[in-house]
């Protein structure tokens, strides 16, 4: 029998989010969908209506930093459960609130304080005991990285390895969507990501390295090489904690050499600082401005070609014997576009915060506590990817583009 589910932000994730479990309405019975914007809300229910998705979208209007407001349309909605693709700093308040009302909570991205360009599991998963004690169960980081990544790795080692010793995730955005500078996701998010001093875990150690300072060309599937650069993502902190036979692990992502100029040019002018400045009389943040005045992610799915590779690298033992493996999915713009009308950053990120509902939901990975989703039975979630349209990939003891 189906649940009821909140959702929690109308942005491009949030689009993906609403459609993918409207159309699955065995599992989602009915679907509420707030913001802090409502029309963006009734924008994809009135879409989720004209294209004739089984699941009625109804919509709310939310303050996410409001804990109160919160538990209010919680009590009111009285869903199974809180799916909060919302921005990472209301991770905390959502917590908060679903501790408060007593329901189930998910997000895609780990929370990171508005004023500190820093993000870490810490503060949610000091979370642990009051979700157990409670109960209830908070699945973190339910996207494709974090998310999918974690689950793959998970896969890897229940399947193909006795001990995991090298990891690398490999995350390649091959499209184009015409613009002279844009950003996939959350542009504040995504700009404070890829600024910040990169980190990767060696021999039981973090070594944190300049932001970008180290890269190379990577083989993409059905791509071909690009230039690909190291940065600190949260995943890496999860995994490396549990699985510690691991002696390296890595995260690459590529990024064009125009939008690393225009990056470089917007950083040296201060357009990417997070501290306040006085601007006629007001305060105002240079990179919430920057934000304001970029192309919203949501509207980049119509025109945008080419394709997502995303996936893990892995060197380890199995029986005695050194075994690699690489598992992978390659996500094409404009199969999103037609689908669910988003581009495929969004799709890639939506599908899995859907799988992960679906996984709680049925049962599958129902746990009270906090966990991170290489803590789960990966089995049934892989499964569920090939399904809803992030079919994956693998090949063993191929050869890896990198060094070990």
């Amino acid at each position: 029998m189906g649940k009821k589910v909140l959702i929690i932000g109308a942005g491009g994730v949030g689009n993906v989010v609403v459609k993918k479990c409207a159309m699955n309405p065995e599992v989602f019975s009915e679907v509420v969908l707030a913001s802090r914007t409502k029309r963006k809300c009734d924008a994809i229910a009135e879409e989720c209506a004209k294209i004739g998705l089984p699941t009625k979208v109804e919509t709310a209007q939310v303050d996410a930093d409001n804990v109160p407001e919160l538990v209010a349309l919680i009590n009111q909605v009285k869903p199974f459960m809180v799916i909060n693709v919302a921005l990472p700093y209301q991770d905390l308040t959502i917590m908060d609130a679903c501790l408060e009302t007593g329901v189930h909570y998910m997000d895609t991205a780990n929370y990171e304080p508005k004023d500190v360009a820093k993000f870490e599991y810490s503060w949610q998963w000091a979370y642990q005991e009051r979700f157990k004690e409670a109960g209830l169960m908070a699945l973190l980081g339910c996207g494709f990285d974090p998310g999918v990544t974690q689950v793959y790795t998970a896969y890897a080692n229940k399947h193909h390895f006795d001990e995991m010793h090298y990891l690398d995730i490999i995350d390649c955005n091959a499209g184009d969507h015409g613009k002279a500078f844009a950003t996939n996701f959350n542009p504040e998010i995504n700009i404070r990501e890829i600024t910040q001093n990169g980190r990767y875990w060696e021999n039981g150690e973090w070594v944190e390295i300049p932001a970008m300072s180290i890269h190379k060309a990577i083989e993409y599937p059905g791509i071909g090489p690009k230039e690909s650069y190291v940065l600190y993502h949260e995943e890496l902190e999860s995994l490396v904690k549990n699985f510690p036979t691991l002696k390296r692990a890595r995260f690459w992502m590529t990024f064009g050499q125009q939008y690393i100029t225009h990056l470089q040019v917007l950083e040296n002018v201060g357009m990417t600082s997070i501290q306040p400045i006085k601007f006629q009389g007001m305060d105002i943040v240079p990179l919430e401005f920057l934000k304001a005045v970029l192309p919203e992610p949501g509207t980049l799915g119509e025109n945008y070609t080419g394709e997502t590779s995303i996936g893990c690298q892995i060197k380890g033992i199995k029986d005695g014997v050194e075994k690699t493996y690489y598992v992978w999915n390659n996500c094409k713009h404009q199969d999103c576009w037609k689908e669910v009308q988003a581009q495929g950053v969004s799709y890639t990120t939506g599908v899995p915060a859907m799988i992960g509902a679906m996984m709680m939901i049925t049962g599958e990975w129902m746990k009270p506590g906090v966990w991170n989703c290489e803590e789960l039975n990966p089995d049934p979630f892989m499964a569920m990817l090939n399904i809803h349209g992030l079919p994956w990939n693998e090949e063993i003891n191929g050869t890896l583009p990198h060094e070990y």
